[in-house]
């Protein structure tokens, strides 16, 4: 197990990452509550119900479970509502914990919950999917949908504990495993150049989850995000550039419905869009434009976006996003890679990316798939240590230790050595 540590003015808390996590789950449950809520969906807790139940029973507290409907479609203030009226009629109090089972929409939707439940109850966050893991899970951003916007309505509101275990994404279809190595992907494209890199060349480890790889992968994309949130928690600056494609992304599912292309998909497609925005207005390489573009089909992800019936569906949406300010729309684009920030754009060069990266032809519901991978695979990434807590404020440093290591031992070379060789040694030579 590594932990990745969250440190926020209102506290710190740990992020859990390994194998088996789930059964340990009763550990992370805090000695006062009084009881606790199960909160999922009907798919996660036929998988996954019957082993969290199990390990919360050795706390001693009551129980109890509370599916919501499974989709993005569902995420909204009705649902919250009868979440609510569950907890209210099973006499939950302010010493209640609230765990959610899941995914992206359970983990957002079951934190908006407990932030105002009673004005705040604690919750743990156990993401049941690669995109929740490495990205709406940690960081306490919470929210429903509204009709006009994607995550309209929420609360900036922290976890006790994200408990992440990487077993639990054996059950996944190859489409939910897409969508999440798209925000792993966007974590080198804004902040690590030489993570972007390593994903490149160890894609298809990642697509096929190979341990190694899928847990340095997570633990990488946590460690920048928490980052990130430890400089600025509620988005007010820095924690902006996160959204590197969301203005796209959210445009999409807004236009063609919650849950017919999954987020990560649709995140996948406007990082190309928001790549070719870059070369615009910043003379981001149109050789890496391209690399943005292969390493988004390689994952899987559609790289090409449906014509929402036109541009100006895609500026009405665009003027809701959080990231907006007086209506006039920003984005987050790339100087190069590993290196974002947020700025406006003028409309015609939006419009010349919407005429070069959308189709009439594009099917709304996405039916992309990874392509095929070796059943058996061994990736270089580094070691992720057992039972280390990671402070992500010595991150940066650490990594470009590394990297300098790894260049001055000669470290890239060849596959076995990757970017990241941690030995300091030079590969020997066929010679």
């Amino acid at each position: 197990m590594s932990i990745v540590r969250v440190n926020v003015p209102g506290g710190s808390y740990p992020i859990q990452i390994g194998k088996n996590i789930l059964r340990q789950l009763g550990t992370s449950i805090p000695p006062d509550a009084s009881a606790i809520v199960v909160l999922s969906n009907p798919t996660v807790r036929a998988l996954h119900g019957d082993a969290a139940l199990n390990a919360l029973k050795v706390t001693g507290k009551d129980i109890y479970h509370f599916d919501i409907p499974d989709g993005e479609q569902y995420k909204n203030l009705d649902t919250l509502n009868s979440v609510f009226t569950f907890m209210l009629e099973n006499k939950l109090d302010r010493k209640s914990v609230l765990v959610a089972l899941g995914g992206g929409v359970v983990g957002d939707l079951g934190g908006f919950a407990a932030a105002t439940f009673m004005r705040g109850i604690r919750f743990i966050q156990v993401p049941t999917t690669l995109l929740a893991q490495v990205d709406s899970s940690v960081g306490g951003k919470t929210a429903v949908n509204h009709p006009l916007g994607k995550n309209l309505i929420g609360a900036f509101y922290q976890p006790i504990a994200v408990d992440i275990d990487i077993d639990v994404l054996k059950t996944l279809p190859q489409r939910e495993i897409s969508a999440g190595l798209a925000e792993v992907i966007k974590y080198g494209l804004i902040m690590d150049s030489e993570f972007f890199d390593w994903c490149e060349e160890f894609a298809d480890e990642l697509i096929a989850l190979e341990p190694e790889a899928i847990t340095y992968a997570i633990h990488r994309s946590c460690e920048l995000k928490a980052q990130v949130v430890e400089e600025d928690e509620k988005e007010s600056n820095r924690r902006m550039i996160l959204n590197f494609g969301h203005t796209f992304a959210h445009a999409i599912e807004n236009g063609i419905g919650y849950g017919e292309w999954l987020h990560g998909e649709a995140v996948g497609c406007g990082m190309v869009q928001a790549a070719e925005l870059s070369a615009l207005v910043t003379q981001f390489p149109k050789e890496d434009v391209e690399r943005v573009r292969a390493l988004v089909e390689k994952i899987g992800c559609p790289t090409v976006a449906p014509t929402l019936g036109g541009n100006d569906k895609w500026f009405e949406t665009m003027k809701l996003d959080k990231k907006a300010t007086a209506g006039k729309i920003k984005f987050v684009v790339l100087d190069k890679i590993g290196q974002a920030k947020v700025q406006g754009a003028p409309q015609e060069l939006v419009s010349l990316v919407l005429k070069n990266t959308t189709s009439a032809d594009v099917e709304t519901t996405s039916t992309s798939t990874a392509s095929e991978v070796p059943k058996t695979v061994k990736a270089a990434a580094p070691e992720v240590v057992e039972s280390t807590v990671v402070d992500s404020a010595e991150v940066a440093a650490e990594m470009a230790r590394r990297a300098q290591m790894a260049r001055d031992a000669g470290a890239g070379t060849g596959r076995t050595g990757g970017i990241y060789g941690v030995d300091g040694k030079r590969p020997d030579s066929d010679d």
